[in-house]
């Protein structure tokens, strides 16, 4: 792995809320992992939301990989490279996109991290702590898959590699 990339690990989604957990928990495991096969580039953050003052933080990093639970009609989990764009997702100005926090650190701060997100396949949004079995393999699917790509320090699309790594 080319250590002198600096890596941020954003893992976002509400630990009360079951299966929006995903983000945190798979932050988390990706944290100790690095801690434990000697990372230092690869820093974690997590939260129960993206906001506009993350654009600021990312802007320190050459490569962002957002992690979040997903409702889609999924297998398992989707990685994908992410753009910048102007569009919000969300209604409010304290939830925000990946993209539009891309958008706003090329704005704001001239500075372009290369981003990917892992979309992890959820099943459950009741109100209650804790991880569905399903969503547990799921994660662990999901981890597999980031370890093997920062051990090889690939953040690519499923079909397409990136020069940029």
């Amino acid at each position: 792995m080319d250590k002198s990339k600096k890596i941020l690990i954003y893992g976002f989604g509400n630990p009360g809320r079951e299966d929006d957990a995903l983000g945190h928990e798979t932050a988390t495991m990706l944290g100790e992992w690095a801690m434990h096969h000697k990372f230092e580039n690869i820093d974690v953050e997590t939260n129960y939301q993206l906001n506009v003052e993350d654009a600021e933080k990312i802007s320190h990093y050459d490569v962002v990989i957002f992690v979040d639970a997903t409702q889609e009609d999924l297998h398992e989990f989707k990685f994908s490279h992410l753009e910048p764009s102007d569009k919000k997702v969300e209604f409010t100005m304290h939830a925000v996109s990946p993209s539009y926090l891309l958008y706003l650190s090329k704005d704001l701060f001239n500075k372009s991290p290369y981003a990917c997100q892992m979309a992890i396949k959820g099943f459950s949004w009741e109100f209650k702590e804790g991880l569905t079995d399903n969503a547990k393999l799921n994660m662990l699917q999901a981890f597999q898959y980031l370890t093997r790509r920062l051990e090889a320090f690939e953040c690519t699309e499923i079909h397409r590699p990136i020069s940029m790594l």
